[in-house]
C-alpha cells in the first residue's frame, strides 16, 4: 500500500481540486481528506455518509460549585485566564471555567485541594466514512474553535489505512491542510510521497519553500506542481530552480483555465467536465506520480 499527499503552502492554490481529479482518475483507492479545520473535497465528490463518530480529542476542567472551597488556587494558577471569580461578598468568591479558554492542561484539577473540579472528555468534532462515485473517503469536521486538529488527522489517516486494507486497495490519497502546522505534520509523517501545488507568485515560493523544509525534515520524497503556471512564466521558471536547489522536482505545470471554475460549478473535478489543457496536463503528472509510486523502494 502507498500513500500520495498532496499540500501546499497557504490555501486556495487548487490543492483540492487536483486531488479530487486524482480520484477520478485513479480506480481502486481510498480516499482521505485530512484538511479537518475547513475540508472541502466533499464538495467536489458528494459524499454519502455510511458511517460517523463523535471525536473526542482533549479535556475541559468544570469546577463544581457546592465543593468549591474558594481557595483561589485554580485562579492563581491558569495561565489561560480560563478561571473567572464573581464577588459573592466582601470576603467570598464564586468560581468559574470559561470551556472556551479552557485548553485542557488539566493544571487546575492538579493544584485544588478539595477535588472539585471535574476533567472530562471534550467532544472536538465528528469523523466519517463515506461512499462518493469515486470510492470510499474518510473525512472529518473539527468544531468551531476546537483544538487537537492533530489528532483528529491521525484518526482519519489511520481509518484511511485500515479500509484500504480491508479493501485490498493499493493507494492512499491524502488532501491535507495548507501550512506547516500540526495537521500537516499529522498528514505526511509516514507517507510514500508528497506533493507540493503551489503558485507562480513571490509569497508561492516562500510557502513552497517552508513546506518543502517540512517534509525534507521527515525524510519524505516531495515533488512540486505549480498551478497556473502561465499567470506569471517567470516566476514558475524561478520556483522550478529554487526546487531543484531543495531536491524537489517539479513535475506539473498546470494552466490557468475557466474550465476549473465550470467544473467546480457543477460539483466535478476538471477531467471529469473537459478533456481540455488543464484536464490533459493533469493526466499527465498523475501518470507521473504512479510510476514513481509503483517504483520499488531501494534500501
Amino acid at each position: 500500500m502507498k500513500e500520495l499527499v498532496v499540500i501546499s503552502g497557504k490555501g486556495g492554490t487548487g490543492k483540492t481540486s487536483i486531488v479530487a481529479s486524482f480520484a477520478a482518475m485513479e480506480g481502486k483507492k481510498v480516499l482521505a481528506d485530512c484538511d479537518v479545520d475547513a475540508a472541502d473535497l466533499h464538495l467536489v465528490l458528494e459524499p454519502n455518509v455510511r458511517h460517523s463518530e463523535e471525536f473526542y480529542g482533549g479535556n475541559v476542567a468544570v469546577i463544581r460549585e457546592e465543593d468549591c472551597a474558594g481557595c483561589d488556587a485554580c485562579y492563581a494558577r491558569c495561565r489561560f485566564r480560563a478561571v473567572s471569580r464573581t464577588n459573592v461578598n466582601d470576603e467570598e468568591y464564586r468560581y468559574a471555567i470559561d470551556p472556551v479558554a479552557c485548553e485542557g492542561c488539566g493544571v487546575c484539577v492538579w493544584v485544588c485541594p478539595v477535588d472539585a473540579i471535574d476533567f472530562p472528555k471534550k467532544k472536538n468534532g465528528d469523523w466519517f466514512i463515506s461512499d462518493t462515485r469515486h470510492g470510499t473517503m474518510v473525512h472529518a469536521k473539527l468544531g468551531i474553535a476546537e483544538e487537537n486538529s492533530g489528532k483528529l488527522v491521525t484518526l482519519v489517516r489511520n481509518q484511511a489505512r485500515r479500509l484500504a486494507e480491508e479493501q485490498e486497495a493499493p493507494l492512499i490519497i491524502v488532501d491535507a491542510a495548507p501550512g506547516i502546522g500540526c495537521p500537516v505534520i499529522a498528514s505526511i509523517t509516514g507517507a510514500d510521497l508528497v506533493l507540493v501545488v503551489t503558485e507562480p507568485t513571490l509569497s508561492g515560493i516562500h510557502d513552497m519553500e517552508r513546506v518543502i523544509e517540512l517534509t525534507q525534515h521527515f525524510g519524505t520524497r516531495t515533488l512540486v506542481c505549480v498551478n497556473k503556471f502561465d499567470l506569471n512564466e517567470d516566476m514558475t521558471e524561478s520556483i522550478g530552480r529554487r526546487s531543484a536547489e531543495l531536491s524537489a522536482e517539479v513535475i506539473g505545470r498546470v494552466p490557468y483555465d475557466v474550465d476549473v471554475t465550470k467544473a467546480q460549478l457543477q460539483g466535478k473535478s476538471v477531467v471529469e467536465y473537459s478533456d481540455g489543457k488543464v484536464a490533459r496536463e493533469i493526466e499527465k503528472m498523475w501518470e507521473t506520480l504512479k510510476q514513481i509510486l509503483c517504483a520499488p523502494t531501494s534500501h
